[in-house]
């Protein structure tokens, strides 16, 4: 007799996967059982895919390397620096694990981008990472998403880094640090909307981890959103409460609210350099222009390579466009990773009818139509 067994969607009828079986009437239960048995194996590939693959190592090693992960998350300066030192360890005790060396790309990579460690040594050091985490496992899926996000904000190619994220997400698709980083490239494309639905997603999925909810907020500034931006980085600092720049984002969200003194109040609350970049455009809207002056002195003299991009956007604020184009520039020698924002960071509308601004996004391939060209889609697990 020949058994057919078929998979269809119900509510559209779609077909999804058919096999038959040919078998003689002898035993009729044993073939019930024998079928019923591969059918199964057949459907947890097709519904599922397929089962993933975890690397071995030292219970040690992978002990040390879930603390690890788990300070790398809250973001932190003293964090990141005790993670670093985590996944040091865990090399030592085996060199071959690969996902010790993407954690060390991921850390580096972010140093680089909070401004803790200079960008052009963090970039080379995130490379090098998760170039030793492919050698060891040429489809590790989270370096090849790492290489995507040092593509996006270190070289500045994003059809590269689109690209390495397509090969990440092919790997592992429902993978949310692999996702966290294909919503960066959404970001600096300009797709927000997308980039937000990914974030909703992530945290619907991992709500006690700050990062979503810290992206998120990001992504509302950008999105001209500043009361969904406070409560995503007031839930991100509830999760994280030394996570850097929170407090400073929160500010910046209330400056374009219109509410400077409070702006001041959660800006003096960050304890980190990125409380310099926000007190001259505060003191600015404030009218103490003495205050600002000198805020924008002390930032200048403390961060002029590793904040050029934020010095740019501090200017624009101040109305001083010409000294605003002067650090893009700046910000581009020093290949700065906060270009990647700058098509959609509301701090530079004060020279978005310059004369000058749309010449520098093609300068630097962010144009409305260069971003488009790029494609690029992510498709969310249901």
């Amino acid at each position: 007799m020949r058994i057919t067994a078929q998979l269809i969607k119900a509510d559209d009828g779609f077909h999804l996967w058919s096999k038959s079986y040919d078998r003689t009437l002898d035993d009729v239960f044993a073939i019930q059982d024998e079928i019923g048995a591969a059918v199964v194996e057949e459907l947890k590939v097709t519904l599922l895919g397929a089962a993933p693959s975890v690397q071995e190592t030292d219970p040690e090693a992978y002990a040390l390397f879930l603390q690890a992960r788990h300070l790398s998350r809250q973001e932190t300066e003293e964090s990141l620096e005790r993670s670093n030192d985590l996944y040091q360890q865990v090399l030592k005790i085996d060199s071959s694990y690969s996902a010790a060396w993407s954690g060390l790309a991921t850390n580096y990579q972010r140093q680089a981008s909070l401004g803790l460690i200079p960008i052009d040594e963090g970039i080379d050091l995130a490379r090098e990472a998760a170039n030793s985490a492919l050698a060891i496992n040429p489809d590790h899926a989270l370096s090849y998403a790492i290489l995507g996000q040092i593509h996006t904000i270190g070289d500045r190619d994003l059809a590269a880094a689109a690209r390495y994220l397509e090969r990440a997400l092919a790997l592992e698709p429902g993978n949310i640090e692999i996702l966290r980083f294909a919503a960066s490239l959404y970001r600096a494309l300009g797709r927000l909307e997308r980039a937000i639905a990914v974030f909703d997603y992530m945290v619907t999925l991992d709500p006690v981890n700050n990062l979503g909810y810290y992206n998120l907020g990001i992504m509302n500034h950008y999105s001209g959103k500043p009361d969904a931006a406070i409560t995503a980085h007031e839930t991100a600092l509830s999760l994280s409460p030394g996570r850097i720049a929170a407090q400073v984002f929160i500010g910046e969200a209330l400056l374009l609210k219109g509410e400077p003194e409070a702006a001041l109040a959660a800006i003096l609350q960050e304890d980190s350099v990125w409380r310099l970049i926000d007190l001259p455009m505060v003191y600015h809207a404030l009218g103490r222009a003495v205050d600002s002056d000198a805020a924008l002195a002390d930032l200048i003299e403390e961060l002029s390579q590793q904040a050029a991009y934020n010095i740019a956007y501090v200017l624009a604020f101040r109305d001083e466009a010409d000294r605003a184009f002067e650090w893009l520039d700046k910000a581009v020698q020093y290949d700065d990773p906060g270009l990647g924002d700058l098509p959609k960071e509301p701090l530079f509308a004060n020279i978005h009818d310059d004369s000058r601004w749309m010449p520098f996004l093609e300068s630097i391939g962010k144009s409305p139509e260069q971003l488009s060209a790029i494609k690029f889609e992510v498709t969310l697990p249901e």
